[in-house]
């Protein structure tokens, strides 16, 4: 009987030597397929191997398209004490030390660079970092990701935290269209970068005026550990920079996923990713802790300038200019708590003028003379920018609509599918106003007595409405390009076009009006010529009222061969939750000669 527990002793302690996993079993592990970036359908290029090309990222020569051979060359070269190889791939060694029970034999402590680093980096909280859309950057047209690295639990530690951020590597000056095309089509390397968090904002709030959403994310110790390691292993690390799948989002999401690799971050498949669709997956799978919302220094200004009257701003504007103004009758008339609004909003547009570049010493002066004026009134609290709707409460990126309608006397039913991102007229919870981003529009309409017949598509549709005030005076623009039908004589006639041009706008209320000057070149049917070229002018209101938005445009061109078009119209949009949408649309399209009436009614969903 003492033989059989002797001989039970022995198994049970040699059980966990037994219970280790097998280099097979490892190599499916989801932490491994995490470490080597392996795409498991999460997007449509590269699946099932890894996303990354670079040769220095791998010990085995096939390890990019074999993890299992990946795994036996890392056990190889990893194993020994003392190996080099554990101070490149600090989170590799952690994840087979931890699989395969490693002797402790020092493990990391040889790695002098790999732990000043560490000592270096903060790693107390981890925060997805999402500055708003800014159109007038292509690459940043749908807002940005990074991740922020904070030492310590208060709000005085983010002075100190570090920036996560990956991003294109553009040599030299590009234009925007051909930054687009490459980026469309991996012409770009893209690595990570480690910078300080304050440079960041400097470039986001105070040059760009973006407003800046954070997302305190749960993280662990341990899983924040998971991530720094694997951080280390990225640096200098070239991927392939893809617009619209493998961007800043997507490679973020991945550098989260390998700190939970059994969440479902990374289950979906990805046509796209869009920054509101990176913090929506962040969400749904119970990563998000809490949301803080930063206002640009712009809505910061126009939030003070909103409280000034029509005196009080041509004062605040003259006290920018000369602090002595605040020693002047006009100005020692005011309140103590109209001086203060008056001297803060002063203060705010000096900053915003000269945001850019060094700071001359008269323009440090005046803004040293105008805090002391601030300083001197009493505070008025209450007067920052109202906080909008966070971007993940907003409705999905994508969008089906199913409707008809009169064309004339005859009826129409029509299909549209846009593949992205959000137009004028959308419910604008979670976007910004006068901001439109459409990518691949696409209306597809059956007439009676007619065959089905493409009606438009939209390759690229960016419409960017930036209000002006007395204090903030930017020009609005919008530029088109794709397919559409038009009424051209007696026929309706697909084009195909490019347009666009600058504008004007302004804000008044829930009320924008604006005017654009446009230019068009067209291909179509109707006339002699290749190419047909026309000016004119776009104008406008857009109207943002509780429970419905409601548009007013007219337009007019008129061609280098005479031809003139107008095209008049009125569009009535009423949301049906977050992802619903009925609406309502009247146009008027020709020229003098002759034109049609069409009305449309259509229901739209929207999905990401």
């Amino acid at each position: 009987m003492r033989s059989i527990n002797l001989a039970l002793i022995l198994v049970l302690a040699g059980a966990p030597l037994w219970a280790q996993a097998t280099p097979g079993e490892l190599a499916t592990h989801p932490r491994w397929k995490a470490l080597l970036h392996i795409n498991e359908g999460t997007t449509w290029r590269y699946q099932g191997r890894s996303y990354i090309d670079d040769p220095e990222f791998f010990l085995h020569e096939s390890g990019a398209t074999d993890a299992h051979a990946e795994l036996e060359a890392s056990i190889e070269q990893l194993r020994p004490e003392g190996s080099e190889a554990r101070c490149d791939f600090p989170a590799r060694y952690r994840f087979l030390d931890r699989q395969l029970d490693w002797p402790d034999d020092g493990g990391l402590s040889h790695c002098s660079d790999y732990q000043e680093w560490r000592r270096d980096m903060p790693g107390e909280r981890v925060a997805l970092i999402f500055p708003a859309s800014y159109l007038n950057s292509p690459s940043s047209m749908f807002g940005h990701t990074l991740l922020r690295i904070d030492r310590g639990n208060d709000e005085d530690g983010v002075w100190l935290s570090r920036a996560i951020n990956f991003g294109a590597t553009v040599q030299g000056q590009e234009n925007s269209i051909l930054y687009v095309y490459r980026g469309l089509f991996g012409g770009y390397p893209g690595y990570f970068s480690n910078v300080p968090y304050m440079n960041k904002i400097r470039d986001y709030a105070h040059l760009e005026n973006r407003d800046m959403w954070e997302y305190q994310l749960n993280l662990t110790q341990g899983e924040r550990d998971w991530l720094l390691a694997h951080l280390w292993e990225l640096e200098d690390i070239e991927f392939d920079y893809l617009f619209l799948d493998e961007n800043c989002s997507f490679r973020l999401l991945e550098l989260i996923h390998l700190a939970r690799p059994e969440s479902t971050l990374m289950d979906d498949f990805r046509f796209a990713e869009v920054p509101a669709n990176t913090v929506r997956s962040l969400d749904r799978a119970g990563f998000i802790e809490s949301v803080e919302y930063r206002p640009s220094k712009a809505n910061e200004l126009d939030a003070l300038v909103d409280r000034l009257s029509a005196g009080e701003q041509d004062l605040a504007l003259a006290l920018a200019r000369d602090a002595s103004v605040a020693e002047k009758e006009a100005f020692q008339a005011l309140a103590p708590r109209s001086q203060n609004l008056v001297a803060r909003a002063a203060y705010a547009y000096l900053r915003l003028q000269n945001r850019e570049g060094a700071r001359s010493q008269e323009v440090a002066q005046r803004g040293l003379a105008l805090l002391r004026v601030v300083n001197r009134t009493p505070t008025v609290s209450g007067v920052d920018p109202e906080r909008p709707v966070s971007p993940e409460k907003g409705h999905g990126t994508k969008m089906l609509a199913a409707g008809g309608g009169m064309l004339g006397d005859r009826g129409f039913g029509e299909l549209q599918a846009r593949f992205s991102y959000h137009d004028w007229l959308d419910n604008p919870e979670g976007y910004l106003n006068g901001a439109a981003i459409e990518a691949f529009d696409a209306r597809i309409r059956r007439t009676e007595g007619d065959d089905l017949t493409l009606e438009q598509l939209d390759v690229v549709n960016i419409k960017s409405l930036a209000p002006r005030n007395r204090f903030r005076k930017p020009v609005s623009w919008f530029v088109n390009g794709g397919l559409d039908r038009r009424l051209i004589g007696s026929k309706r006639h697909l084009t195909r076009h490019i347009q666009g041009g600058p504008g004007l706008a302004w804000e008044m209320g829930s009320v924008i009006p604006y005017a654009y000057a446009m230019a068009r070149a067209e291909n179509n049917s109707a006339h002699d010529v290749l190419v047909s070229t026309a000016a004119g002018a776009r104008a406008g209101v857009l109207w943002y009222a509780d429970g419905f938005q409601l548009g007013l445009e007219a337009e007019g061109l008129y061609y280098h061969n005479d031809d003139r078009r107008y095209r008049p119209s009125a569009t009535l949009n009423v949301p049906v939750g977050r992802n619903h949408a009925l609406r309502a649309r009247v146009e008027r399209d020709g020229g003098p000669d002759r034109a049609e009436t069409e009305f449309h009614l259509s229901w739209r969903y929207y999905f990401d």
